[in-house]
């Protein structure tokens, strides 16, 4: 067999699959695309999940790639075996609805035998307990003796994830010989130890699973496999383990000459060296597809590995900076595969030297302090490190948590890690804080204050859309950043851009900004101090970073609606002049795509005509067809050509005047139209007052306008099809059923009088008399507040000087009403002071005048009781 090195054997690998007619595509980037569930790619198949779920269709049917990965469940073990390591590249065959079983097990059969050369009796199929199908493949069409598959059950070789896809696997694995055995009688392939090495899977995605464990057949089936070239280039080239292959051994020779060691040579700093290779491996890869090393999510993955690495370089007694010098080995051993590693080998080692300088500064201190803490718990017969002081050394040194649990950990010691998690929070709880008192996205102001203030952007968006320029600055939410990645969150600052930012009422522009390696949409446009523009938005697919070439494109429809509302409300100012009076100024503005906004000084609400006659000036001019002229001028020449300029705006020596015709001329540095034809229409929508002395206009232009007459129709033909008549003939339907429900209610009103006197009965026979005044108490029911009033107004016609109490019961409820006449208030009666002492019988409480007063209550039950002590609260009162 030929020991094939790693970077043959890939390419031998995507040839085969290419000759079976697979489209071989690149490498995905790490950053997962449109994929929440993940923070690294850890899998070939994983960014070609929305081919398997049929959200997106496959450039092709056959598909085979050779995937870069990271997986840091076990990074805590990395260097301690040579089993672990966080990168590795993973080979993958895979069929969208087009092969099946047979096809995957012959040719991942005849490339391990045929191909690369492995001996077939050193190869051992397993396959899943109940699929026969594979297992007859195996034995009955590739010749492997039955004895030699191995039938495993759903916890090996059954691949599923919750509910959806999923499928039996068959592995394969190689017998690398006793010397990598346990020595036990019992070993054989699946066996815990190093000497049956699996290094194929194909997983057979045939069932759909419900979530609960019910399984029907899909009707595409898929075929999704994996092989670690790592792995099969350990089999390929007889090593121990892939820190022994050919493209790994350079970059371990690289460190041991760094370090002036040998590998082999003592096992402590063996354990450094494996992990330096793995994560500057790890690390160069991550930053090439725009990774930076930040605080959090992946950044915090990449601060980790690099810091890491630096530390275990110390451990190593390798002086200075060293990480750059090590990712140039990794280039040079991996770029045949991955081109853009070349590309950007620059950027990648302008990151590691920043990061391997900024902890370089705080390591050595940290490490003393952490020396100090150490003394402090042995002192004090601890075994576990504050939470805070941890913090302090995460927060302070730059010591990731998990670095400071690695040092610990081999001195006996543990973290609180609930209190680190606690000191975590309530950081990010006082950083939300502040950040409420600033603008930009929820990010503190310092983002921008940061940049170098000879950094400036020219804008030129005036002429045209769209521009070529370089990225000068990048920001995440947070801090200044050398590259953003797919999701991410940020701002883009270019040497010049034709976006406008927010200013003087205009909204900023919207777009997209295009460079080699990505696309970042722009949701916003903002200025910065020192003659900056921001473009802030977030990265739609791939990579941008600091120096990249890029195509700043406006957003065309957005821009040109702007436009037309930021020149109407120049008309509409000149307008509102000549209809109220020249007194009327410029209070703020905005304006948007959608719409426009107008406050002024106007001391009163406008009519009807007034708006009208406004409207009707601003659509003249539009109808004009009149050139809008832009001129630069000094402030001076300005003043004298009459152009209206905002109260309180502070201008610079020159300025831009914006013209339209005779009708409008204004000091203004916005975009506008070309000429009042192309706003098209002009509609007022709303006028109403905003403070003291200040009104406000709201209106649409352009499509808007036509988009709220569409709605209008709409309402009014749903309006019509309700009422059963025509749009032309909904006024008169209207005005008939208001006749009709006049009359109505009135019927109602008088039924309800009816309706109040007849419960009323013979109350008149509980008259009686307290203190020479006549009193009435009566029960009712349903007679509601309006008609309790009215039974007592009309009680009191019949009765003379008098106190009346009724109560009435409706629907579970209670309403007490007491009245008392003008003789009787004199005599001490008080129709307020009566409700209070009955209201409580009736789980209720109320009051009011002394000739009227009501309640409410929620007790029936207590209505009698009410009544009963009505008659002795009047005693009381009377004198």
């Amino acid at each position: 067999m030929k020991k094939y090195g790693v970077n043959e054997l890939r390419r031998m690998f995507l040839d085969f699959f290419e000759s079976k007619g697979h489209l071989v595509m690149p490498s995905f980037s790490l950053v997962p695309h449109n994929d929440k569930s993940l923070l690294l790619i850890n899998a070939g198949m994983a960014p070609l999940k929305p081919y398997f779920t049929g959200a997106e269709i496959p450039p092709r049917r056959r598909v085979a790639t050779c995937q870069k990965c990271i997986r840091t469940g076990d990074i805590e073990n990395v260097g301690k075996t040579a089993r672990h390591g966080t990168f590795f590249e993973m080979l993958g065959n895979f069929s969208f609805g087009d092969y099946f079983k047979t096809e995957a097990i012959h040719w991942s059969w005849e490339f391990l035998t045929e191909v690369v050369g492995l001996d077939p009796e050193r190869l051992y199929p397993s396959v899943y307990l109940d699929d026969d199908e594979a297992f007859d493949i195996w034995n009955k069409e590739i010749g492997v003796p039955a004895k030699k598959i191995y039938r495993f059950g759903k916890a090996d070789n059954f691949w599923e994830h919750g509910a959806g896809p999923c499928g039996p696997c068959s592995e394969i694995y190689y017998d690398r010989g006793e010397k990598y055995g346990c020595g036990k009688p019992t070993c054989e392939p699946g066996c815990d130890c190093d000497r049956y090495m699996e290094i194929w899977n194909n997983v057979f995605t045939q069932f759909e699973n419900d979530g609960n464990g019910n399984y029907e057949t899909l009707k595409q089936k898929n075929i999704d496999t994996g092989m670690g070239l790592e792995r099969l280039a350990v089999v390929c080239q007889e090593v121990d383990s892939m820190f022994d292959i050919d493209t790994i051994v350079a970059l371990r020779d690289k460190v041991c000459e760094f370090a002036r060691t040998a590998y082999h040579s003592d096992e402590m700093k063996d354990v450094s060296i494996r992990r330096i290779v793995d994560h500057i491996r790890s690390s160069t890869f991550m930053i090439s597809d725009g990774i930076m090393p930040t605080n959090e999510g992946r950044g915090y993955v990449l601060r980790r590995l690099i810091r890491g690495a630096a530390r275990h370089g110390r451990l190593l007694g390798i002086e200075g900076a060293f990480l750059s010098e090590l990712s140039k080995t990794v280039i040079e051993t991996s770029r045949d595969g991955y081109p853009e590693l070349e590309e950007k080998k620059d950027f990648i080692f302008k990151v590691l030297a920043q990061e391997e300088d900024n902890f370089d500064r705080t390591i050595d201190q940290g490490l003393s302090i952490l020396s100090s803490l150490e003394e402090g718990m042995k002192e004090e017969g601890k075994k576990e490190l504050a939470g805070k002081d941890a913090f302090t050394l995460y927060d302070t040194y730059g010591f990731p948590l998990d670095l400071t649990k690695e040092i610990l950990e081999e001195k006996g010691y543990t973290v609180d890690q609930a209190g680190f998690d606690a000191c975590m929070k309530e950081q990010r709880e006082r950083a939300r804080a502040a950040r409420a008192k600033t603008n930009y996205m929820g990010a503190d102001a310092t983002v921008y204050d940061s940049i170098p203030v000879e950094i400036t952007t020219e804008f030129d968006g005036y002429d045209h859309l769209s521009d070529e320029s370089e990225i000068t600055v990048l920001t995440t939410q947070t801090e200044l950043t050398q590259a953003l990645t797919d999701g991410e969150k940020g701002t883009i600052v270019t040497e010049k851009t034709p976006f406008y930012g927010t200013m003087g009422g205009q909204t900023g522009d919207t777009g997209l900004i295009t460079g080699p390696d990505g696309e970042f949409k722009v949701e916003d446009t903002i200025h910065l101090r020192g003659g900056r523009v921001g473009h802030v938005g977030h990265v739609l697919r791939g990579m941008l970073k600091t120096g990249d070439k890029v195509t700043l494109t406006v957003d065309e429809n957005a821009r040109k609606a702007t436009c037309g509302n930021h020149s109407a409300t120049h008309l509409l100012q000149k307008a509102l002049k000549m209809v109220l009076g020249s007194h009327v100024e410029q209070k703020g503005s905005l304006v948007t795509p959608n719409r426009l906004r107008f406050d002024f000084s106007h001391f009163q609400a406008m009519t009807p005509e007034e708006i009208r006659r406004v409207e009707d000036l601003v659509n003249r001019e539009i109808m004009e067809g009149i050139p809008v002229k832009t001129d630069i001028m000094s402030l001076e020449e300005a003043k004298k050509t009459g152009a209206m300029a905002l109260f309180g705006e502070k201008y610079g020596e020159e300025v831009r005047v914006v013209s339209m015709g005779d009708f409008s001329r204004e000091l203004c540095g916005g975009t506008h139209v070309a000429n009042t034809a192309d706003i098209r229409n002009f509609k007022i929508l709303s006028e109403a007052g905003v403070a003291a002395g200040v009104r406000r206009i709201e209106a649409l232009t352009g499509e808007q306008v036509i988009a709220y007459y569409r709605q209008q129709e709409s309402e009014v033909a749903a309006a019509a099809a309700m009422l059963k008549t025509s749009p032309d003939g909904l006024l008169e339907k209207i005005t008939a059923l208001q006749a009709e429900l006049k009359e109505a209610h009135a019927r109602i009103e008088a039924l309800k009088s009816e309706a109040a006197k007849n419960a009323m009965g013979d109350v008149m026979d509980n008259v009686r008399e307290i203190g020479g005044v006549r009193f009435l108490a009566a029960k009712m029911e349903g007679v509601d507040a309006n008609g309790l009033r009215e039974l007592g107004d009309s009680l009191k016609d019949k009765l003379g000087e008098c106190v009346i109490v009724l109560a009435s019961v409706a629907d579970g409820k209670v309403q007490l009403m007491a009245t008392a006449t003008d003789g009787a208030m004199k005599k001490g009666a008080h129709a307020g002071n009566l409700i209070k002492g009955i209201a409580k019988f009736v789980g209720g409480g109320g009051g009011g005048r002394p000739n009227m007063a009501m309640a409410g209550g929620k007790n029936p039950e207590g209505v009698n009781q009410a009544l009963e002590e009505a008659g002795k609260v009047v005693e009381s009162l009377l004198h």
